[in-house]
């Protein structure tokens, strides 16, 4: 058994905050140890939820897509988000999601740093502010750090982040002129990620 495969049994049994409590599943990271990229999302939805795998629903088809178009294989890529819970609110017959608080960011952090140490990226995409602010900080903006490569230290583990919107944001752009434009942007950005990677 593999130690990342360890760490998600592990995770799987996780009551640090009262997330888990509503939750089907704990959707802890997929990809390869030892991937040179790794994106951390925000926290699973409801697709996730239901399948106990990070990036399966509709954001996570429109990151595939991106990935493809900026040149990255996924299956080569390490995904995960910086809360592994889905936290959500009834709407009639559906569960919509609601962003986790800082305690509850703080209190699945650990998990983060242990994936960052034994996958060993060399670049990390940080998808969304909530993901921004898990590797670098509570003063973490997407507007001020989108597109950058920046060195950052999380935990033990020290190497380049790459800073984007999360691909959910790409599904709730107002008309089909913003979303193209957002999704360009995606594009770009993890695009700067494969530079930064290439150049480690």
């Amino acid at each position: 058994m593999t130690l990342l495969r360890e760490l998600a049994e592990e995770a799987a049994r996780c009551t640090r905050c009262d997330l888990y409590r509503r939750a089907t599943a704990t959707v802890f990271g997929e990809g390869p140890a030892g991937a040179g990229l790794m994106l951390v999302g925000e926290t699973p939805g409801d697709v996730e939820d239901k399948q106990g795998k990070p990036f399966v629903g509709p954001a996570g088809r429109l990151l595939d897509r991106a990935l493809h178009d900026s040149g990255i294989n996924r299956q080569q890529a390490y995904l995960t988000n910086a809360v592994k819970h889905f936290k959500w609110e009834q709407s009639g017959k559906r569960r919509l999601h609601k962003p986790p608080n800082r305690t509850e960011i703080v209190a699945c952090r650990s998990w983060l740093e242990a994936e960052l140490v034994l996958v060993g990226p060399a670049v990390v995409v940080s998808l969304g502010a909530i993901a921004g602010s898990a590797l670098a900080g509570p003063g973490f903006r997407v507007t001020d750090h989108r597109g950058k490569t920046e060195q950052i230290d999380v935990g033990s583990w020290h190497g380049l982040m790459v800073s984007t919107i999360h691909p959910s944001a790409v599904l709730r752009s107002r008309d089909r002129a913003a979303r193209d434009e957002a999704y360009a942007g995606l594009v770009g950005d993890l695009r700067t990620a494969v530079a930064a990677l290439a150049g480690c």
